[in-house]
């Protein structure tokens, strides 16, 4: 077929979606990924062989192939528990395996007569983009944090990062104006791995997302689609003029969102098979009187900080539901685990969509993942932010001061880095309780809940942001090819 013949014929769209093995990564990939295929596009996820045996109901969705590999950590890696050596040798590794794996994927997909029309790709693999222009092939990042981050990322690389690190002005509360964006940040609010004063569990990364701003450097236009709404980042969606960041987000199961695919409960299948009788324990709470707790899929908490959050939520007196580990094994030994039971139910794992979506919810206590940010939005449920590292300090932020819809612990409070149970309960307090700061906090909740799911709606403009993009994907492609 000539290129005259191939203009005038409808592109099947056919993406490639690259991730780095993390829960965090798969959830929102996985919901991308349906978003296209609704679309009319099909999708490939290479997935290592570990992620791959831990989804236990094997999605089935029609024009998505999940292409499992080796990483050579077929039992897992985690790289809080090993060095920064143990992870850049895993990085390379990874980069590795993972290029010599997708690069037979599209030679075969090519020879099959089903090219590859678009390689995406997410966070901390940075390579990626360079792998795509070896095969003419157009690319796009899928940003799964807030567009505000990026944007911290952008100016630390781009001549801010002694500013941002400028230590002649002492404290957390020095402020910190970026291009752009419409408020001040403090040390506090930017991510961890950032901070060369400060001593960070995920410094290794730092390395990686310098790589992945200079990849961006290397393209005109860069493509970047974001899980993020219009109305939530309007100003950090435009702050950096060289990136074309397109908001689609947000990246939510439809069961909660738009309702338009009940089936559509948990990303990818539930990790973790175990009973749901969580749902009924919920059911007997009363309205809004629930303290959900949750510190996402990767942090473990210190034993200190456990029993801290235990004492809160203790002297709280709400319901409360707290997912603890397995592998946080302490658990057991926990001094007060007798009045916990009694006051609050501990599960091992929960779809925690639908237990934020429980009328009888009426706080959360999150880490600040952008995940777990996004769902609470979505259903309307204030935070006790509770940030650890990374990004999870600048959503904190954008919670309580800019979206208003959680309180902030004070984190610095103590030198030994434990959030005592004092200033713990102090937030659950603001939120729990009724009075002036509780109903605006609930009253925002219920106004982003609302914009979200205007945003992600039939017709809505993340959808069309996303109809735009397989559009300019079509021609991008034609173009490629042309060249």
């Amino acid at each position: 077929m000539n290129l005259t013949s191939l203009r005038a014929t409808t592109i099947q769209h056919n993406f490639l979606l690259i991730i780095y093995p993390a829960q965090g990564q798969l959830n929102p990939a996985l919901q991308f990924a349906k978003r296209l295929i609704a679309m009319g596009a099909r999708v490939t996820l290479p997935i290592t062989l570990h992620m791959h045996r831990r989804i236990s109901n094997k999605t089935t969705i029609t024009g998505l192939s999940l292409a499992p590999f080796s990483d050579g950590h077929d039992d897992g890696f985690n790289a809080i528990h090993g060095t920064d050596s143990d992870f850049n040798l895993y990085v390379s590794d990874f980069k590795h395996r993972v290029s010599h794996f997708i690069t037979n994927l599209i030679l075969s997909s090519a020879r099959e007569g089903r090219p590859f029309t678009c390689l995406t790709y997410t966070l901390l693999v940075p390579w990626a983009p360079e792998l795509a222009r070896g095969f003419n092939l157009p690319s796009a990042m899928l940003w799964i944090e807030p567009a505000t981050v990026l944007d911290i990322l952008y100016y630390y690389f781009h001549g801010y990062g002694d500013y941002i690190n400028d230590k002649t002005k002492e404290g957390s509360s020095r402020s910190i104006a970026l291009p752009g964006l419409p408020f001040l940040l403090s040390p506090r609010d930017i991510p961890s791995f950032l901070l060369a004063w400060k001593s960070s569990v995920l410094s290794f990364v730092f390395p990686l997302f310098e790589e992945q701003i200079q990849q961006l450097d290397l393209e005109a236009n860069p493509i970047i689609l974001v899980n993020t709404f219009e109305a939530l980042e309007a100003e950090a969606l435009r702050a950096v003029d060289k990136f074309n960041m397109i908001p689609i987000g947000p990246l939510i199961p439809s069961a909660f969102l738009d309702g338009k695919d009940p089936s559509d409960t948990s990303f990818g299948g539930d990790l973790f098979p175990l009973s749901k009788d969580y749902v009924e324990w919920l059911d007997t709470k009363a309205e809004l009187s629930v303290v959900y707790v949750s510190f996402g899929s990767y942090f473990e908490l210190s034993r200190r900080q456990t029993e801290e959050i235990a004492r809160a939520l203790l002297d709280c007196g709400c319901p409360f539901l707290w997912v603890i580990r397995e592998k946080e094994k302490e658990v057991e030994d926990l001094r007060h685990r007798k009045e916990l039971e009694e006051k609050g139910k501990i599960v091992t794992w929960c779809s925690q969509v639908e237990v934020l979506s429980h009328g009888s919810v009426g706080c959360f206590v999150t880490h600040c993942g952008w995940n777990s940010t996004m769902e609470s939005m979505v259903c309307g449920v204030p935070m006790v932010a509770f940030p650890q590292w990374s990004d999870q300090r600048t959503n904190a932020k954008l919670i309580e001061d800019v979206w208003k819809i959680g309180v902030r612990v004070d984190e610095e409070v103590n030198d030994d880095g434990i959030v005592r149970g004092k200033e713990i309960w102090r937030c659950l307090e603001v939120v729990m309780r009724s009075g002036e700061r509780a109903s605006e906090l609930r009253v925002n909740a219920k106004k982003w809940k609302g914009v979200a799911k205007e945003a992600a709606k039939e017709g809505g403009p993340s959808e069309m942001n996303l109809k735009t993009f397989l559009d300019g994907v079509g021609e991008r492609r034609l173009h490629a090819l042309e060249q």
